[in-house]
C-alpha cells in the first residue's frame, strides 16, 4: 500500500500494513496469502482502514475536543464516565460520512457479492495495536447500506463507557485509538458448527496443547458466553504424528444456538434439542483438522494463537474467522497456590478460572442498567456477563455465571482482571441469593465452587525459577487431571503415583461391571448412567475413554518424565459407592485386607472390568504415544498373584518390556519386603506404599482414633523392612521409589530414605519445593 485508502482487499493485505488495516486484518490478510496452501481458508473481504476512520474525525470536527475530554475523564466516576460517553456517541452517530468514502465502501460490498452470489457480511472491529477487539461484531449484515450503518456502530462503539473505561485500564491513549473495520462474507456456520481455540492452556500457559471450543450454530454464542460449549483438549504430539490426539472431551450442555434472525437480518438464539445437546457438536475427526490448523497457524507467525473458526453448513469448508497472539498470564519464575483452609456446604459449581480464591456478599445483576449497583469487593453473579459491564466488573472479588465456557467473556475478563470466576453453573442466579456471605474457590481443579459463607484460605508464592540439584529425583503424586497443567510447573522428575481410582471416581463415577451389564440394570440406575456417559457412544466406550482421557492428560502435561499410573486399589466398601456397584461388591468385614489389588485383577468376577482398564492404558500409550505411561500393580501378596498379574496384563496386550513398557510393584506388606528379591525376578522394580506398610507392620488401623496416635512411618520395624527392600532393588539394578503419606509429612523421614540411596520419592504438591530445599540443604551439608 501507497496512498492512504477507504478501502482495500483483504487479499492484498500483510503484516506491515498493520497501522492502516489493524492487528485483526493484518494477521487474516497474511493468513489468505502465505497459508492457503497449508489448508487455511479465511472467508473472502475487504478491509475499511484506519485513515477512514481518521478523516471521518477530522472531516466532523471531532478531533480536539473530543481526545481532550476523554483524557481527563475520570473513569471511575460512574456518572462522570456515562455523561462523557452519551454525549460523544451521540455527536458521532449524527456525523455524516463523505460521499466519496460511502462509494468505495458500496462498490466493495457489490464485488464481494458478485464473488459470493447471496452472502451477507460480518462487520467487525480490527484495532492497530490491540488484537482483541472490545467492541461488538455485527453479523448477517445485508447490502452496502447494510454495511455503512454497521461500521459507524462500530465508530460510535469505541467510545461507549466500557470502551473508554477499558484503555484507560490499559493505560491506552483514546488519541491514539487506531480503527479499521473487517468486511467479511459470512460462514454458514448458522447451520454447523463454530468455536474458539487456542494452542495452550490459558490457565497455565502450558503450551503442549490446543483447546477446541465448539457449539452448534454462529461461534458468538461462546465468546459471548451465551452458552457452555463442549471443550476437546488435543495434544501437539500426537497432531504432528498422526496419531489420536484427543487428550480429554467435557460435554457442555449448548441449550441454545445463534442462528441468522428471522427477519432475514442479524442474528437471534434458537433452542437446541436435547437430544442434540446431549451430544458432541463436532467429531474426534474434525476437532483433528482444526488442531492441525492452529499450529499451521501457531507456526507461521512464531507463537501460540487464539483462534476463532467456523465450519459452512452448505460446503462443510473449516474456515478461520480470526487469529491474534494467545493472551494467558505467565507465570514462569513463580509458583503461587491458594488453598481453602475451613469447609462448608457447596451452593453452586462450575468451570473454574483462575485459579484463586475469593469471597465477598453476593450481587445478583440480571440487567445492564443494574450493574451499577455492584460494590467493591462483591461477588458479581449473572446469567452471563456483558461486555458493557467492563467498568463495573474489576471492583468484584469473584464472578459466578449460569452459562460461558473458557473462552467466554466472563474468563478472559476474570483472567486479565486476576478475579476468580466460576461459569456455567447453570443455575447459579437461582441457587444463591443477594446480600449473601460466599466463598468462590477455583483453586481445586477444573470444577470451581462457591461455598457458603466467609471461608479462610492462604496463598502460598514459592520462586521455582531455579531448583538446586539432589542426588536423587523428586517426583509428584498426583490424582487429578484436572491440576496436571498446573502441577506440571513444578521443579519434577515426573509422576511417581496416578491413582486410577481416583480418575475412576472422579471422571466416570460408574462401576464398572455396571457398564458392561447396563442392559440389565435397574432402570433407576441405567438413568444414571445415561446422564453420566453423554456424548459418548456406549456404555463400555464411555469408561475406557474417560479413563484413557484421564490418564493420557497426565502423561501428556508431565511428558517426556514417566508417570506410573497405579491399577485400580479400590477397596469392596469404596468399588460399592459407584453407581451401580452395591449391585456386584460383597460385604467385607475388613476390606482394606479383602477383595483388592492384585487378587481382584486375577480374578474371575472382575476380569472383564479389568480388561477396560488394560484397554484405556493401551490406548494411551499406542493410539495416543505417551509411551511415558508406566505401570504400577498394588497389593500383591504372594508370588502366584504376581505371575498370574503378569500374565492376565500381556493377555490385554501390556506385554512387559514392549516398547519400553515397565511394570512396577507397590511395596506395601510386610511379605514383599522379606521375599524383596523373589518378587523383583516379575517386576521392574519396586514402589514403596509406606501407608498400607506401616498400618500392616504395626497391626493398626491409622483410621482409629483409639490407636491412629501410633501410626508412623519412621517406626524401626517399618524402618528395617524399607531398608531390606532398598536394598534388593540396588542389588538387582531395578528402580525404587517410595510414594507414600510419610516423606510428604516428615521431612527427617525425607532425608533418610535419601542417605538409604532411594532412586526417587514422589511427594504431594504442596511439599514439594520445602523438601526440595532441605534436602538439598543436608545434602549439601553432609
Amino acid at each position: 500500500m501507497t496512498d492512504p485508502a477507504y478501502v482495500i482487499s483483504l487479499a492484498q493485505v500483510r503484516l506491515a500494513d498493520r497501522p492502516q488495516v489493524g492487528d485483526k486484518n493484518a494477521w487474516l490478510g497474511e493468513m489468505m496469502e502465505a497459508l492457503s496452501g497449508g489448508g487455511v481458508s479465511v472467508p473472502d473481504g475487504f478491509v475499511v482502514t484506519v485513515h477512514s476512520f481518521r478523516e471521518f474525525l477530522a472531516s466532523n470536527d471531532l478531533n480536539e475536543d473530543l481526545f481532550e475530554v476523554l483524557e481527563t475523564v475520570d473513569v471511575s466516576d460512574p456518572d462522570a464516565l456515562a455523561r462523557v460517553s452519551v454525549e460523544f456517541r451521540d455527536r458521532i452517530a449524527k456525523a455524516p460520512f463523505s460521499h466519496s468514502f460511502v462509494q468505495q465502501v458500496c462498490q466493495a460490498v457489490e464485488a464481494l457479492e458478485t464473488r459470493s452470489p447471496e452472502c451477507s457480511f460480518s462487520v467487525r472491529a480490527s484495532l492497530y495495536g490491540s488484537p482483541v477487539s472490545q467492541l461488538e461484531s455485527k453479523l448477517n449484515v445485508h447490502g452496502g447500506e447494510g454495511v455503512i450503518d454497521a461500521i459507524k456502530s462500530l465508530y460510535v462503539a469505541l467510545f461507549s463507557e466500557r470502551s473508554i473505561s477499558y484503555r484507560a485500564y490499559q493505560g491506552n491513549s483514546h488519541r491514539e485509538v487506531s480503527l479499521a473495520v473487517t468486511v467479511q462474507a459470512m460462514v454458514r456456520s448458522d447451520l454447523s458448527i463454530s468455536g474458539v481455540m487456542s494452542t495452550l492452556d490459558c490457565q497455565t500457559g502450558f503450551d503442549q496443547v490446543v483447546l477446541l471450543n465448539a457449539t452448534y450454530g454462529l461461534g458468538e454464542a461462546v465468546t459471548k458466553g451465551m452458552v457452555n460449549p463442549d471443550e476437546l483438549c488435543l495434544y501437539k504430539t500426537a497432531l504432528e504424528q498422526g496419531k489420536s490426539p484427543v487428550l480429554r472431551r467435557k460435554l457442555g450442555s449448548k441449550t441454545q444456538r445463534l442462528i441468522y434472525a428471522s427477519d432475514g437480518s442479524g442474528v437471534e438464539a434458537q433452542p437446541v434439542d436435547d437430544e442434540d445437546a446431549r451430544l458432541f457438536s463436532l467429531t474426534d475427526g474434525e476437532a483433528e483438522a482444526l488442531g492441525k490448523l492452529a499450529l499451521c497457524i501457531e507456526k507461521y507467525f512464531g507463537t501460540p494463537v487464539d483462534v476463532e473458526w467456523a465450519k459452512d453448513g452448505l460446503t462443510e469448508k473449516l474456515y478461520i474467522l480470526q487469529a491474534n497472539p494467545a493472551r494467558v498470564e505467565t507465570r514462569a519464575q513463580s509458583y503461587e497456590r491458594y488453598q481453602l483452609k475451613g469447609g462448608s456446604s457447596v451452593l453452586a459449581q462450575g468451570r473454574s478460572i483462575g485459579q484463586r480464591i475469593g469471597s465477598g456478599v453476593v450481587r445478583i445483576v440480571a440487567r445492564t442498567e443494574d450493574i451499577s449497583s455492584l460494590r467493591d469487593g462483591e461477588v458479581l453473579v449473572a446469567d452471563h456477563t456483558d461486555p458493557d459491564w467492563e467498568p463495573a466488573i474489576k471492583r468484584a472479588s469473584a464472578i459466578v455465571t449460569n452459562r460461558g465456557g473458557r473462552t467466554c467473556h466472563a474468563a478472559i475478563i476474570a483472567r486479565e482482571f486476576g478475579i476468580p470466576a466460576v461459569v456455567g453453573c447453570g443455575d447459579a442466579t437461582e441457587l444463591l441469593s443477594t446480600g449473601q456471605l460466599v466463598t468462590v474457590s477455583c483453586a481445586e481443579g477444573d470444577t470451581g465452587y462457591v461455598y457458603d459463607g466467609q471461608l479462610p484460605y492462604e496463598v502460598e508464592r514459592r520462586n521455582i525459577g531455579s531448583m538446586p540439584d539432589l542426588p536423587f529425583q523428586l517426583m509428584l503424586n498426583v490424582g487429578n487431571p484436572d491440576r496436571a497443567f498446573d502441577f506440571q510447573r513444578l521443579p519434577h522428575a515426573g509422576v511417581g503415583l496416578a491413582r486410577l481410582e481416583f480418575i475412576i471416581n472422579r471422571m466416570v463415577g460408574v462401576h464398572p461391571n455396571a457398564l458392561l451389564q447396563y442392559s440389565s440394570m435397574p432402570p433407576s440406575i441405567r438413568a444414571q448412567i445415561d446422564r453420566q456417559m453423554a456424548g459418548y457412544a456406549s456404555p463400555v466406550e464411555f469408561f475406557v475413554q474417560k479413563l484413557a482421557e484421564g490418564i493420557a492428560m497426565l502423561a501428556a502435561a508431565f511428558a517426556p518424565h514417566k508417570v506410573v499410573v497405579r491399577l485400580s486399589d479400590f477397596k469392596s466398601n469404596e468399588y460399592a459407592h459407584l453407581i451401580g456397584g452395591d449391585q456386584f461388591e460383597p460385604l467385607e468385614e475388613n476390606p482394606m485386607l479383602g477383595f483388592r489389588g492384585s487378587a481382584r485383577f486375577t480374578s474371575r468376577s472382575f476380569a472383564e472390568s479389568f480388561a477396560l482398564e488394560c484397554r484405556a492404558i493401551k490406548w494411551v500409550r499406542e493410539e495416543i504415544g505417551l509411551t511415558n505411561v508406566e505401570i504400577m500393580v498394588p497389593f500383591v501378596r504372594t508370588l502366584a498373584e504376581a505371575q498370574q498379574v503378569n500374565d492376565v496384563l500381556a493377555d490385554n496386550g501390556l506385554v512387559r518390556g514392549e516398547q519400553g513398557l515397565r511394570v512396577i510393584m507397590m511395596c506395601e506388606l510386610p511379605a514383599n519386603a522379606l521375599m524383596a528379591d523373589e518378587f523383583l525376578h516379575y517386576f521392574d522394580g519396586f514402589s514403596i506404599g509406606s501407608n498400607d506398610l506401616t498400618q500392616l507392620t504395626l497391626g493398626l488401623d491409622r483410621d482409629s482414633g483409639l490407636v491412629a496416635q501410633q501410626f508412623d512411618e519412621r517406626n524401626p520395624a517399618v524402618k528395617k523392612l524399607l531398608q531390606m527392600a532398598i536394598g534388593s532393588c540396588k542389588k538387582a539394578g531395578k528402580y525404587v521409589g517410595i510414594c507414600g503419606q510419610g516423606p510428604s509429612d516428615h521431612l527427617d523421614f525425607a532425608v533418610w530414605l535419601m542417605e538409604q540411596g532411594i532412586d526417587s520419592i514422589s511427594l504431594n504438591p504442596d511439599s514439594l519445593v520445602e523438601t526440595w530445599l532441605h534436602l538439598s540443604h543436608v545434602s549439601n551439608n553432609a
